[in-house]
């Protein structure tokens, strides 16, 4: 597994406001730029490619939606140096309205957890003021980890990944950073 994904933490930025699409800066805990994305605007159907460096030269993450602007929609995730297809996350569509929630699926597409706003109220209020940080918890085999923190401001919005309290590695960190690309990169044109 490539270096960029043995780390603990990780913060990916992304800049609101892009005509020509939106830069994805994924740095660790010291504050290193360890991967990078360049997503294109007006896309129709999500294919989001994450590169070791801004050179965009080595490929090392694809995450693809199945289909076109669907509510609900399913995203593969692919290790594209080892050509592994890690697993699927899926955004519950209309129950995610009020409480964000995705499924997380495995190669076989079984459900092997899901990723879930902490809490109700949070989330309403998350809805009317979009400035309210979020938080989300991964939860695997009945187990709750608070993975993702999601900060917003008008200019940057930030989703930080925290794996220090899944010491089992019950998550994959590909498909846990790209769960965290997702809701940095796709939640805003969602609710």
């Amino acid at each position: 597994m490539n270096r960029a994904f043995t780390h603990t933490e990780y913060v990916i930025r992304k800049k609101v406001f892009s005509v020509l699409g939106a830069k994805l800066h994924i740095y660790d805990s010291a504050g290193e730029l360890v991967l990078y994305s360049h997503l294109k605007a007006f896309k129709l159907k999500e294919d989001i490619s994450i590169y070791t460096d801004e050179s965009m030269y080595k490929e090392l993450l694809r995450i693809k939606a199945r289909s076109i602007i669907d509510f609900g929609a399913t995203y593969d995730v692919h290790d594209t140096e080892t050509g592994e297809h890690l697993g699927a996350l899926r955004r519950k569509g209309f129950k995610s309205i009020l409480k964000d929630e995705w499924t997380i699926l495995d190669s076989h597409d079984l459900e092997i957890g899901k990723i879930k706003e902490e809490s109700i109220a949070m989330a309403l209020l998350c809805r009317i003021f979009p400035i309210i940080p979020q938080n989300y918890n991964v939860v695997i085999d009945g187990i709750s980890i608070p993975v993702f923190r999601r900060n917003f401001n008008p200019f940057v919005s930030k989703v930080t990944a925290d794996f220090a309290d899944d010491r089992k590695t019950m998550i994959d960190r590909r498909l846990g950073i790209a769960a965290g690309i997702l809701l940095c990169a796709i939640e805003n044109k969602q609710e």
